[in-house]
């Protein structure tokens, strides 16, 4: 997930250079490479699109494995098997968004790919009723279980939360982008798609804060991720003030002899 945040972030960042600089006429290149750099932006966004989708709804599956299926858990997700997942996400990714690309002019792939963000979310949202449902009763049920890990379980709801917040927001920044396509094959001539439909920069922005916000709700969900901040910065502070002390004994050695 973090990967296809980055690869939206890039694509869109240097699409965005790209254009400024050729209405500028900082850069002229042929309409043919216009053409085909449009197309290899457009397939990265694409790709990213549909990876994060697919992580997300990966992700939630593995919360649900997590919370229901505790015990044997480990023995489901090996670590082979997550490999196994994520490679097969990236190029079920990768083969989407080049299909896609290529015949972007065709109304039936972009209802295909509005059609797969809604059964994602469907699918995901589904996950999540069912968990946070269920996920009371079935503490109480193994709770009386010897061995009973509950700080596993707390951690895991958690986990669930963070990932309910960051459905959330994906939802909120790419939902315009979708409806921008739904609008775009449903009516295109209407003055009121129209006027939504010119705010497409603004969408691309949505995008990419999304990609931004990730990493924060992350960092500030996760007690782990703080504490390595917290460390960080520490090292970095300790570090500035022992140059200081160290610059400033150096300077009082040698104000006497001078």
């Amino acid at each position: 997930m973090a990967v296809a945040d980055m690869l939206v972030s890039v694509s869109n960042a240097w699409e965005t250079i790209i254009i400024y600089l050729l209405n500028n006429r900082q850069l002229v290149v042929e309409d043919h490479f216009i053409r085909q750099m449009d197309n290899v932006f457009d397939s990265l966004i694409c790709i990213s699109v549909v990876a994060s989708m697919c992580s997300l709804l990966a992700i939630a599956v593995d919360r649900y494995v997590t919370i229901f299926y505790a015990l044997r858990y480990h023995n489901i997700m090996t670590v082979r098997r997550a490999g196994c997942i994520i490679g097969g996400i990236w190029t079920f990714c990768t083969g989407c968004g080049i299909v896609f690309i290529i015949y972007s002019d065709t109304t039936p792939v972009i209802i295909c790919l509005v059609s797969m963000f809604f059964a994602m979310l469907l699918i995901m949202a589904s996950l999540y009723s069912h968990m946070f449902m269920l996920a009371r009763s079935h503490v109480k049920r193994i709770a009386a279980l010897p061995g009973y890990n509950s700080i596993h379980q707390r951690a895991s709801m958690k986990g669930a939360i963070t990932l309910t917040i960051l459905l959330g927001i994906f939802i909120v920044c790419w939902a315009p982008f979708f409806l921008h396509l739904i609008l775009m094959i449903s009516c295109p001539r209407n003055l009121y798609c129209v006027c939504f439909m010119s705010h497409f920069n603004m969408y691309l922005i949505l995008i990419m804060c999304n990609s931004v916000i990730d990493p924060l709700i992350y960092a500030f969900r996760s007690q782990e991720m703080r504490k390595t901040f917290k460390e960080i910065i520490c090292c970095y502070s300790l570090k500035n003030a022992c140059t200081n002390i160290c610059a400033l004994r150096n300077y009082l050695e040698r104000g006497p002899s001078q």
